[in-house]
C-alpha cells in the first residue's frame, strides 16, 4: 500500500493512499463472509457455509461493491495512519480519485490531527516543594471560627458594634449609572461586623447602625477582585439592618470541646485541628507543586494545537461552570451579567487557560509515551470498583457503567502515573 503525506497546516494533514491488491484480496473475503451469514441463502448450504465463490455469484452485486468500497477505505484509512503515526481528532473528508471494483482503489483523506510534540528536557525542570508549617496562631484562627458557630445570640436594642451579627438587606447600584448590579444585592443576610467577609469598608459602614435603620454609601472594589466586572468599580450601596444580635462566646473548656466533636479537652480538640490544618495545607502545597512543574514544562513544550481541542475544552469548562451555577442557584445569563460579558466574550476569555489545558494534557500523554508508563487491567478494576465503592448514588453508577468509564480511569491512571514520574525528576 502506498501513503503520501501532505500537510497544508501544522494541524491539518492529506493522505493520498493507493491500496495493492493483497488489501482488497482479503477485504473482498472479508465482506463476503459477511455477506454469506445474513444477505445470501443458497439452496443445499446452511447459513454461511456456502462457498464465497457461490456467494459471490448470488449475491447483490450493488451491495458488494458498496460493502467492499466502505470497508477498503477505513482499512486504507486506518494503515495510513498507523504507517505516519498521526492522531486524528475527527472525522476524515475523503474523496475517491480511482475505483475499480476489487482491484483498483485510490482514494484522499484530509483530517485535523494533533501536530507533533517536541517536549524540553523534562528531566531537569526543578519546583520546589513548598514546606508546611502550622503555627498557634493557625490553630486559633480556626478556635474563632467554631467559637462564633457555637455562641449564644441575643437581640440587642443598641447601636450595632464590631462582634455583632447583624441581618441585613442590601442591593448595589453603579454609583455613575444608578443601574442594578446583579450578584450586588440580597435579603436577610447574616454578616458578623469585623468578620472582613464582604469588601473592605463595607462592615465599617454599618457599625454604628440601629435596628430598621438604612444607609447608603459609595465602596469601589479592589482592583483584583474576583469578579472582572466590578474591578475597581465604584458601587452605591443601601443597606437596611433587620435585627442586630450579640455574641456570647462560650468558654474554651472541656465543654466547649465536647460540642464541637468527640474530644474530652482543649488540648485533643486543638491537636485534631492542628491535624486537619495540615492535611488540607498539605494537600494544596502538593496540587501548587504539580500546577507549577506541569505549567512549567508545557510552556516550554511545542506543539501545534488544533482549534478543535481548544473548542471542546472550552465547553467542558462552561459545563463544568454551568454545573456549579445550578448548586449556587444561579442562572447562566445572571452570571454573564454579573461578569459584565456577553456569552461570546466569556467563552474568549476561556481560550487561554483552555489552551493550556490542552497542551498540558498533550505533554504528558507525550511524556507517559517515552516513558513507557502502563496500566494493568487489574489497576483500572481497582479503581472501577473503589470509584463505585464511594459513589453510591444511582447517577454515579450509571456514569461508571458507560463503555468509556473503563477508557477514561486508564487514562486518568496514567496521567497520575506520569505526574508522579515528573514529580521524582522535579525534586
Amino acid at each position: 500500500m502506498q501513503v503520501k503525506k501532505e500537510s497544508p497546516s501544522p494541524t491539518k494533514v492529506k493522505l493520498t493512499v493507493i491500496c495493492d491488491q493483497k488489501m482488497m484480496d482479503a477485504v473482498k473475503q472479508e465482506v463476503l463472509t459477511h455477506l454469506a451469514k445474513d444477505h445470501v441463502k443458497i439452496q443445499g448450504f446452511r447459513s454461511g457455509k456456502a462457498p464465497l465463490s457461490l456467494v459471490e455469484k448470488s449475491v447483490d452485486q450493488n451491495l458488494l461493491q458498496s460493502e467492499f468500497l466502505d470497508s477498503a477505505l477505513n482499512r486504507g484509512y486506518v494503515h495510513a495512519l498507523d504507517e505516519k503515526e498521526l492522531r486524528p481528532i475527527a472525522q476524515p473528508e475523503v474523496s475517491i480519485s480511482k475505483f475499480v471494483p476489487f482491484t483498483t482503489l485510490e482514494f484522499t483523506a484530509e483530517v485535523e490531527v494533533i501536530g507533533d510534540v517536541k517536549l524540553p528536557d523534562y528531566k531537569k525542570v526543578k519546583v520546589t516543594r513548598k514546606k508546611v508549617e502550622i503555627t498557634d496562631k493557625d490553630v486559633n484562627e480556626v478556635i474563632d471560627t467554631l467559637k462564633a458557630r457555637v455562641a449564644e445570640k441575643t437581640d440587642v436594642d443598641r447601636a450595632a458594634k464590631d462582634g455583632d451579627e447583624v441581618t441585613i438587606d442590601f442591593a448595589g447600584t453603579d454609583a455613575k449609572t444608578k443601574e442594578p448590579i446583579s450578584g450586588a444585592d440580597g435579603k436577610g443576610y447574616p454578616l458578623l461586623l469585623g468578620s472582613n467577609s464582604f469588601i473592605p469598608g463595607f462592615e465599617s459602614n454599618l457599625v454604628g447602625m440601629k435596628k430598621d435603620e438604612t444607609k447608603s454609601f459609595d465602596l469601589t472594589f479592589p482592583k483584583d477582585y474576583g469578579v472582572a466586572a466590578l474591578q475597581s468599580r465604584k458601587v452605591t450601596f443601601e443597606v437596611t439592618v433587620q435585627k442586630i444580635q450579640e455574641l456570647v462566646e462560650p468558654k474554651l473548656d472541656a465543654d466547649f470541646a465536647a460540642k464541637i466533636g468527640p474530644f474530652k479537652s482543649m488540648a485533643d480538640l486543638k491537636t485534631d485541628i492542628k491535624k486537619q490544618v495540615k492535611a488540607e495545607r498539605e494537600s494544596q502545597a502538593e496540587r501548587d507543586f504539580q500546577n507549577e512543574l506541569l505549567s512549567k514544562i508545557a510552556e516550554k513544550t511545542e506543539v501545534a494545537i488544533p482549534g478543535a481541542l481548544v473548542e471542546s475544552e472550552i465547553d467542558r469548562m462552561e459545563q463544568e461552570e454551568r454545573q456549579n451555577l445550578v448548586y449556587r442557584g444561579q442562572t447562566w445569563q445572571e452570571h454573564l451579567d454579573a461578569e459584565g460579558v456577553t456569552e461570546e466574550q466569556h467563552r474568549e476569555n476561556q481560550r487561554e487557560m483552555a489552551t493550556m489545558r490542552v497542551k498540558s494534557g498533550l505533554m504528558l500523554a507525550e511524556v507517559a509515551k517515552q516513558e513507557k508508563v502502563v496500566v494493568s487491567a487489574e489497576e483500572i478494576e481497582q479503581q472501577m470498583e473503589a470509584l463505585k465503592t464511594q459513589y453510591t448514588d444511582q447517577a454515579m453508577q450509571a456514569e461508571l457503567s458507560k463503555p468509556g468509564a473503563r477508557q477514561e480511569i486508564a487514562s486518568r491512571l496514567v496521567s497520575e502515573k506520569t505526574i508522579k514520574i515528573l514529580e521524582k525528576y522535579a525534586a
